[in-house]
C-alpha cells in the first residue's frame, strides 16, 4: 500500500542560483562562484524613470524576522511598460526586465535599486497607480504568497481600482512610506506575513 507524498513548503532555500550575488547569510564561505541571473538591482541602462531604492524587513506573526525568506519584485518601467512578451518586437526598455529578486540577510531585511513605475492599465483600461507586485517564499509556506507596493506621495492613489478593493484601514499595510532626504530616494516597506498589522495578501 503506497503512502500519501509528505507536502513540502517553499523553503528555505538552497541558495545556488537563486540569492542575488550568489550571497547567502547560512553560508559559511559567504558566496558561490556563479554569474548571476537575477538580482536586487534592476536598474539599466536603458530604464527610463526615477531611481529609487526599496528597503525593508519581513517578520513572522510573533514580529521576529524572517531570515531566510526570498523576495520577488515585477514591476513597469518608468513609463508605465513592461518587458516585451517573447515574440514581440522589443521596445526601448528591452534591457529592464522589471524583474528581481532578494534573499533576506540575518535581521530579515531586504532592499532593491530600481525605478519608479509608471502607471499602467487596469481592469476595464482604467490607469492603476504606480506599483509593484511583490512575492514572498519562506520557511512553512506551502506555497508563496502575493501582495503589491504603492508609493505614499501618490495621488493617485485615491483612485486606484485594485486598491479600492482593500478594506480602508488595512491600505496602509500595502503602501511604501518615502524617507527623509537621500538620493536615490528610499521607500520603506515592510513585511509581516501573519498576525496583528499582517500585510494584505493577495489571492493570485
Amino acid at each position: 500500500m503506497s503512502e500519501i507524498t509528505p507536502s513540502q513548503t517553499v523553503g528555505p532555500f538552497f541558495a545556488y542560483g537563486l540569492a542575488p550575488n550568489g550571497r547567502c547569510h547560512w553560508d559559511p564561505n559567504g558566496s558561490y562562484s556563479w554569474k548571476e541571473t537575477v538580482g536586487d538591482n534592476l536598474i539599466t541602462p536603458d530604464a527610463t524613470g526615477q531611481k529609487i531604492r526599496i528597503e525593508g524587513r519581513i517578520t513572522d506573526g510573533d514580529g521576529k524576522p524572517i531570515n531566510d525568506a526570498m523576495i520577488e519584485i515585477w514591476q513597469a518601467d518608468g513609463q508605465g511598460r513592461y518587458a516585451h512578451a517573447r515574440g514581440e518586437k522589443p521596445g526601448p526598455n528591452a534591457k529592464f526586465t522589471g524583474f528581481g529578486r532578494s534573499a533576506t540577510d540575518k535581521d530579515g531585511v531586504f532592499s532593491f535599486d530600481t525605478v519608479k513605475p509608471g502607471p499602467v492599465p487596469g481592469p476595464g483600461g482604467k490607469p492603476q497607480a504606480p506599483h509593484i507586485v511583490v512575492c514572498i517564499f519562506s520557511r512553512g509556506m506551502l506555497r508563496q504568497i502575493y501582495t503589491r507596493l504603492y508609493f505614499s506621495d501618490e495621488a493617485a492613489n485615491a483612485a486606484d481600482p485594485i486598491l479600492a478593493l482593500v478594506p480602508a484601514d488595512r491600505r496602509g499595510s500595502l503602501i511604501a512610506h518615502k524617507q527623509a532626504g537621500g538620493s536615490p530616494a528610499v521607500y520603506r516597506f515592510d513585511i509581516r506575513v501573519q498576525g496583528e498589522s499582517e500585510t494584505v495578501f493577495f489571492d493570485i
